[in-house]
C-alpha cells in the first residue's frame, strides 16, 4: 500500500511551533513549504526500513510514529514513539550512513519529508535551525540513556509503571476515568518497550487492574489511581 500525498502550508502549520522549524524565517519557510513533501500513512504503513540509505529527514505533522530496532531473531524494539512536531531519520542523515531503525506509523498520520539538499540549504541559511536540530539529537540520546538505566535497574513492575506515567505525561488526556491514554499500543509493542515477554505484560496488565491503578475499554486504557501508579514505579 503506498503512501498518498496531500498538501500543507508550513507557515500554518499547528506542529511548526513544536518542531525544529519553529524559528525560521519568513523566506526559509517559505522555501520549506514549497519544496517538502507530504504524505499520509496508514496505521502499519514503514516511513523507511532499518539499513536503506537516508535521503532526507521526516516532520510528523499528525498521527504518532513508532521507531523499531529489529533482531536477528525476528523481533522489534521499539525504540522510542515519534509525535506532532517530532523529526525522524536525521541521525543517519547527517552521520550519512544507513538507518539503524526502521519507522512504522502507530495510526493513521500525515507526515511531511524533507529532502538532504532542502535541509544543508536551510542550514546554512538559518543557523537557528542547527541548535534546535541539536536539541532534538541531544533529547533523544537523553531519553535513550534513561531507558537503558531503567531497563538494568528497575524490575519488570516497575518499568510497566513508569511506561505508563511517561505515556501519561506525553498523551494523557482528562477523562471521567481518570487519565485517559490517547495512544493504542497493542501488548506486543508495550511489552517491547519495557524489555519483556508479550506474556509477563498480560499478567502486569491483570495486575495493575486488579489493584485498581488501571482500567481498560478495548484498547485504551486509563489511569485512575496516580499515587499507587507512582509508588509502583518506585521513582
Amino acid at each position: 500500500m503506498q503512501s498518498k500525498t496531500w498538501v500543507g502550508d508550513c507557515q500554518s502549520c499547528s506542529a511548526r511551533e513544536s518542531g525544529v522549524f519553529c524559528q525560521l524565517e519568513a523566506l526559509a519557510i517559505k522555501k520549506l513549504s514549497h519544496e517538502k513533501v507530504s504524505n499520509s500513512y496508514k496505521r502499519g504503513q514503514a516511513l523507511f526500513f532499518q539499513g536503506n540509505p537516508p535521503f532526507g529527514l521526516y516532520c510528523v505533522h499528525s498521527g504518532k510514529i513508532k521507531i523499531t530496532k529489529g533482531a536477528a531473531v525476528g523481533k522489534e524494539t521499539i525504540v522510542r514513539i515519534a509525535a506532532k512536531g517530532d523529526i525522524l531519520g536525521h541521525r543517519s542523515l547527517f552521520s550519512d550512513s544507513p538507518y539503524t531503525a526502521s519507522a512504522v506509523a502507530l495510526e493513521d498520520a500525515e507526515v511531511c519529508f524533507i529532502s538532504k539538499k532542502t535541509i544543508y540549504d536551510l542550514l546554512e541559511q538559518e543557523p537557528k535551525l542547527s541548535l534546535q536540530i541539536l536539541y532534538s539529537v541531544s533529547r533523544d540520546m537523553g531519553n535513550a540513556e534513561d531507558k537503558v538505566a531503567s531497563i538494568a535497574q528497575r524490575n519488570i513492575r516497575e518499568r510497566f509503571a513508569e511506561l505508563l506515567l511517561i505515556l501519561k505525561k506525553a498523551y494523557g488526556e482528562p477523562s471521567s476515568n481518570g487519565t485517559r491514554l490517547n495512544i493504542r499500543l497493542t501488548r506486543e509493542e508495550m511489552a517491547s518497550m519495557i524489555g519483556t515477554a508479550s506474556e509477563s505484560l498480560i499478567r502486569l496488565v491483570s495486575e495493575f487492574r486488579e489493584d485498581g491503578i488501571i482500567e481498560q475499554k478495548g484498547k485504551t486504557i486509563f489511569l485512575i489511581n496516580d499515587g499507587k501508579l507512582k509508588e509502583y514505579a518506585n521513582l
